[in-house]
C-alpha cells in the first residue's frame, strides 16, 4: 500500500496519466471505503470503479420473500415447481447486484489491531475491521459465554435476546441496555436453540428443554438418544434432529399443557443436524452426507437428496428452492421437477467448507445470503446472482446466525461472543468498530 510522500504528484498522474481511463490502473482507496480516510489530496480514487455494460436486466426474482426460517416465515415457501423458474438466473451478475459493488481487498485481521495496541494505524496494511463492506455495520458484541455460541433466539413478546453455548449455558441479553439479565446453568452442552411464539426450544443431550417466556412454564422433552443438534417447528409439530440420526417428533396439547411424542423419523445413518420446514416438507440435513425429503402431512420419506460430498451442515428454503450447504465447500441450489421431486440447478463453489446459511432483507428489502465459512468468516450474497457484498471476521467459526427485528442480525462464534449488526440505510455509514 501506497503510503508515502508526493501525494499530490501522484493525484496528477492518477487523473491525467494514461492509465487515467483505464480502471485496470486506477484503485479505490481502501481508507475511503471504510470511511476513515484523512488524506488530502489522496493518491487513491474516493469513488468506485465503475461496472462493466451489464449483460441482461436484474433478476425478476429479487422481490420474493426470504424464508429463512420455518419458525418465523410462510411454511408454503420452499422448493416448489412454478411457471416462473429462470435456472440461469443463479450465480449470474446484471449489472451492480444490490447496488452495492463489493471489491475483494487484503482480507486478514490485523492481530495487533485486534490487542488494541497496533502502532501503524491507518498505514497498516491489514484490516482494522470486523467486517469489510458499507452495507452494514457492527452495532455491539456480547461478552460472557465461554465456549461455542450454538444457538441465538428472539421470543415473541420479549425485550430478551435468548444464546446458548457449548459452556452448558444459555444467557439472557436485554435488548436495551446489552447487559446479561440472567444466566441459565444446564449441566449439558446447547446444540441448538430455537424461538416459536413465545416458547424457547433448546437442545441437549438425550432431551429438549421448552420454556414459554410468557407464563414461564417450563418442560422437560425426553426421547432423544443423545445430543440434540438441530430443531424447527411446523404444521404445529415441533422436530429434533438427533445424535443417533432420528428425528422426533412432539405436538402440543394445549388441554393438558405438554408436549406429547408423535412419532420418531428413520431413515438417516448419522447424526441430524439441521432441520428446515417449506411448502409442507421437510427438509434434514446429516453428517451421513444426504438431505432427506419428508411429507408434513404423511411423515413419511420422499426423497434422498445425495450430491453433497461431506456433512450437510444447513439447509434452508428460498421462494421456490432449496439451499443446502456443506464441509464439501459448496452451495447447492435444488428446485422441483415435474415429477415433484429436487435436483439441483446451481452450485456455488467456495475456498472452505460452508458451517450455515441464514437469509434475510437488506434495508432495500432485497434478498441476502449469509454464509458461514469454516476460515472464520461470514460472506454475504445477493440472491440470486450470488455477488458479494462483504465479509464478517471472527477470531473463531461462526456457528449461529439470527435475523432480529429492525434490520438487525446476530452472529455468534467459537470464543463464545456474541456480536450485534445492522443493515445500513442509504444516510448511513459503515461502522469501522
Amino acid at each position: 500500500m501506497d503510503v508515502d510522500g508526493g501525494g499530490s504528484k501522484r493525484v496528477f498522474q492518477r487523473l491525467t496519466g494514461p492509465g487515467s481511463g483505464d480502471p485496470k490502473h486506477q484503485k479505490v482507496c481502501y481508507h475511503w471505503r471504510a470511511g476513515k480516510c484523512n488524506r488530502f489530496p489522496c493518491p487513491y480514487l474516493h469513488r468506485e470503479l465503475q461496472p462493466p455494460p451489464p449483460n441482461g436486466t436484474a433478476s425478476s426474482k429479487r422481490h420474493h420473500a426470504f424464508a429463512a426460517s420455518a419458525a418465523t416465515d410462510d411454511h408454503h415457501s420452499g422448493p416448489r415447481r412454478g411457471p416462473n423458474n429462470n435456472n440461469n438466473t443463479w450465480g449470474r451478475v446484471h449489472g451492480n447486484a444490490g447496488g452495492n459493488k463489493f471489491i475483494r481487498k487484503t482480507e486478514k485481521v490485523c492481530n495487533y489491531w485486534i490487542q488494541g495496541n497496533c502502532s501503524y494505524g491507518d498505514k497498516c496494511k491489514f484490516i482494522h475491521s470486523w467486517s469489510l463492506g458499507d452495507s452494514f455495520s457492527l452495532l455491539t458484541q456480547l461478552e460472557g459465554h465461554q465456549n461455542v455460541v450454538s444457538g441465538i433466539a428472539l421470543p415473541s413478546g420479549s425485550d430478551k435476546l435468548y444464546t446458548g453455548s457449548q459452556d452448558e449455558t444459555v444467557r439472557i441479553w436485554d435488548c436495551q441496555s446489552g447487559q446479561c439479565a440472567a444466566m441459565i446453568k444446564l449441566g449439558s452442552e446447547v446444540g441448538c436453540m430455537i424461538s416459536e411464539g413465545p416458547w424457547i426450544f433448546v437442545g441437549i443431550l438425550n432431551m429438549v428443554k421448552a420454556w414459554n417466556t410468557q407464563t414461564t412454564m417450563e418442560l422437560s422433552l425426553s426421547g432423544p438418544v443423545g445430543q440434540v443438534y438441530s430443531l424447527v417447528v411446523g404444521n404445529e409439530l415441533l422436530f429434533a434432529g438427533t445424535q443417533d440420526g432420528s428425528i422426533l417428533v412432539w405436538k402440543f396439547n394445549a388441554a393438558a399443557n405438554c408436549f406429547e411424542p408423535v412419532t420418531s423419523l428413520k431413515g438417516h445413518s448419522l447424526p441430524v443436524i439441521s432441520l428446515v420446514v417449506g411448502a409442507n416438507r421437510l427438509y434434514s440435513g446429516s453428517m451421513d452426507n444426504s438431505i432427506k425429503v419428508w411429507s408434513l402431512e404423511t411423515l413419511q420419506c420422499l426423497q434422498t437428496l445425495t450430491e453433497h460430498n461431506s456433512v450437510v451442515m444447513s439447509v434452508l428454503c428460498w421462494d421456490q428452492f432449496l439451499l443446502s450447504c456443506s464441509i464439501d465447500q459448496t452451495i447447492k441450489v435444488w428446485v422441483a421437477t415435474q415429477n415433484g421431486g429436487l435436483e439441483v440447478t446451481y452450485t456455488h463453489n467456495e475456498e472452505h467448507g460452508v458451517l450455515a446459511l441464514c437469509g434475510m432483507h437488506d434495508s432495500e428489502g432485497k434478498p441476502v445470503l449469509l454464509c458461514s465459512c469454516n476460515d472464520n468468516t461470514v460472506r454475504l450474497y445477493d440472491l440470486p446472482s450470488f455477488s458479494e457484498r462483504g465479509k464478517i471476521f471472527s477470531k473463531q467459526e461462526v456457528r449461529s446466525i439470527q435475523v432480529g427485528p429492525g434490520g438487525l442480525f446476530f452472529t455468534g462464534d467459537g470464543t463464545g461472543q456474541v456480536r450485534v449488526w445492522k443493515w445500513n440505510t442509504l444516510a448511513e455509514p459503515a461502522s469501522t468498530a
